[in-house]
């Protein structure tokens, strides 16, 4: 089920206007840094018709065909139950290609386009923020010495009101990019008009003479073309917030114009006046206007910003429900925002890399070296898995559904391979930053799986014990409630409770939290009982990777077992093992050793299922793997 059914709760129009603010702030503030790295940049071209021609070109086609076509028109219908983005995506497609075997490429490949996205939300505050600042040294040469101190002061302080969360402001976020798209579009029509030739640029042979001409050059400027498509994927990430349609009709009606005619304009301009090329951008603007267009460009930036980190923190939440990440601290900012949550440790994670890129980059010229490559390569694998879903699910011919594939490889591997070349000059950074995390990622889920196998096989069966000690021992009144992934045998907890306390509960609940590859589960589906014994029970508790754990809600729901659930009459007993690393076959030592450190740093139970500590009881055990 959709977090925002299509037809919305609210008219079409405010959930346009919620996804102008929050989706389209990255590919929004784009031409701050486009058309300067096409002809300033590592590569710079000659500033005459038939490049600033050609560059136009490839921006619009580029532009239609991976954000129009291939996003909004195809990507947005593999939805999983209305959810989009790389990890909702891979849980579609898994359930799709079914069996562990035959799904492990398709995993591989969705969990590492997860990786990249920290590469990218580095990298997008830091590049955005620092070119809107940049604006300070065409207004004021003098002020180029505080760029840098203002632009770190800026994403201090974003990062620090994030625990607050974006409720308050984020109504606001729509009509400033509103503004903002406006400004861009005005920007581009005056100065289109001084040399409305500018718009024969977007005939495709200016494109395919500019390969002609300067074949090489042509390459190597796909990867300054590619920065007008990063926040392409947010469309689909978002999509469950706002819904298809409102993102489509935005982008159709808004984005895609203003953007055009100021990519247009900035071209008209070069033509005009070369010496504008130092900073296309602001150069638009008339003198008296800059500074005011710095504050807004800024302004632009920090809620680009704001929209990348939000994203974090919900790939950090659904990694953790699917099982590839441990269970961290997540404190949820908005009671009526679905998806507005806030992850501590990622938080501060992501402003000390931020920090470090821009005093080690310390220019946007320098940080466009390294945009990029992390996004493409999330690109790239979306369509591979887009692939698994037009063949398997929506059961196209073959011809049709290579036809559809070879386009969209062929298009994204061009784009990567000339990104490539800026592997050397920084781009390296997100792929470290990716394998660094994929391997997080990975780490965990194959150390959870050997770990499961581990308790499962030194588990008592329940048979036995319900036969031999269950009788044997004092009854005490209440409910104990154990919490366990071992479906079949007794928890660990409760052969340590009976062990050492030599009692059990009048009534005992053996609870197992399922997390489904499904985005939402009904109430009324979540909660699943089994009798084991006269007051003895089994139950299951199924979540979608959306939703928000809440164990003690979920049991009051219930009559099925016995008298009404009473919170402050029951015990929650919590198992936390202690892994030790040992010569058991399954992962290398160097990966078990991560695993073990990953294990002893996760949050409780008690906090990710929202059970109230003054009724919890740990009990720990080791565990060789």
């Amino acid at each position: 089920m959709s977090t925002q059914p299509e037809s919305g709760s609210g008219p079409v129009l405010k959930l346009m206007l919620g996804a102008i603010g929050v989706v389209y702030g990255d590919i929004g503030t784009s031409p701050l840094y486009v058309m300067k790295e096409s002809f300033a940049g590592a590569h710079p071209l000659a500033l005459d018709e038939a490049h600033v021609f050609g560059v136009l070109s490839l921006i619009f086609w580029s532009v239609t065909a991976i954000v129009t076509v291939k996003y909004l028109a195809f990507m947005m219908r593999a939805d999983n139950n209305g959810e989009g983005g790389s990890l909702a995506l891979l849980a579609l497609v898994t359930r799709i290609v079914g069996g562990p075997r035959r799904s492990f490429l398709i995993t591989v490949l969705g969990i590492f386009a997860a990786a990249l996205f920290y590469g990218d939300s580095m990298l997008t505050p830091a590049i955005s923020v620092l070119s809107a600042v940049e604006g300070l040294e065409f207004a004021i040469p003098d002020a180029r010495h505080y760029v840098i101190p203002i632009t770190l002061a800026i994403l201090t302080a974003l990062f620090l009101i994030q625990s607050h969360g974006t409720a308050r402001v984020g109504a606001l976020f729509g009509p400033i990019m509103c503004v903002w798209f406006l400004v861009l579009a005005v920007l581009g029509v005056v100065n289109l008009a001084d040399r409305p030739s500018v718009l024969l640029a977007l005939d495709p042979r200016h494109a395919v003479n500019f390969f002609i001409i300067d074949e090489w050059k042509a390459f190597l400027a796909l990867g300054s073309v590619f920065l007008a498509l990063t926040g392409a994927e947010a469309l689909y990430a978002d999509m469950g917030h706002f819904g298809k349609r409102p993102i489509r009709l935005a982008w159709l009606t808004l984005m895609l114009p203003a953007l055009m005619l100021n990519y247009l304009g900035q071209g008209a301009l070069l033509l005009t006046d070369p010496a504008a090329v130092a900073n296309p951008f602001y150069s638009m603007a008339p003198s008296w206007a800059v500074l005011p267009m710095v504050a807004m460009a800024t302004m632009a930036a920090v809620i680009a910003s704001q929209a990348v980190i939000s994203g974090a923190f919900s790939v950090t939440r659904q990694a953790i429900q699917l099982g590839y990440l441990p269970r961290m601290r997540i404190i949820h900012t908005s009671a009526r925002e679905i998806g507005q949550v806030y992850v501590p440790f990622v938080n501060w994670m992501l402003l000390a890399f931020i920090v470090a890129l821009v005093l080690g980059f310390r220019s946007s010229n320098n940080l466009a070296a390294a945009y990029g490559v992390a996004v493409n390569g999330t690109m790239a694998i979306d369509s591979i898995l887009l692939m698994a879903v037009v063949i398997l699910k929506w059961r196209w011919s073959w011809p049709k559904a290579l036809g559809l594939g070879t386009l969209l490889l062929v298009v994204d591997s061009a784009f990567f391979i000339s990104n490539a070349t800026k592997i050397p000059y920084g781009g390296w950074f997100p792929l470290v930053v990716g394998l660094i995390v994929f391997i997080l990622l990975t780490t965990w889920k194959k150390g959870r799986a050997l770990l499961a196998v581990q308790v499962q096989a030194g588990a008592m069966p329940v048979e036995m014990f319900l036969k031999s000690a269950r009788a044997r021992l004092q009854r005490v009144g209440g409910t104990a409630v154990f919490l366990t992934h071992n479906v079949d045998g007794v928890p660990s907890a409760l052969l340590h409770n009976c062990k050492h306390n030599k009692v059990l509960h009048e009534r005992v609940l053996l609870l197992t939290v399922r997390v489904e590859e499904v985005p939402h589960i009904d109430v009324r589906a979540q909660l699943e009982v089994k009798t084991l014994a006269p007051d003895f029970y089994r139950v299951f508790l199924r979540y979608g990777f959306q939703d928000d754990p809440d164990v003690p809600e979920a049991l009051a729901r219930s009559d099925e077992f016995g008298p009404t659930f009473n919170i402050m009459d029951t015990s929650f007993f919590l198992s936390r093992e202690t892994i030790i690393p040992g010569d058991q076959p399954g992962m290398m030592l160097w990966r078990e050793h991560i695993f073990s450190w990953m294990a002893r740093n996760a949050a409780t139970s008690m906090d990710f299922f929202q059970i109230p500590p003054n009724r919890v009881v740990e009990l720990g055990t080791q565990v060789e793997i």
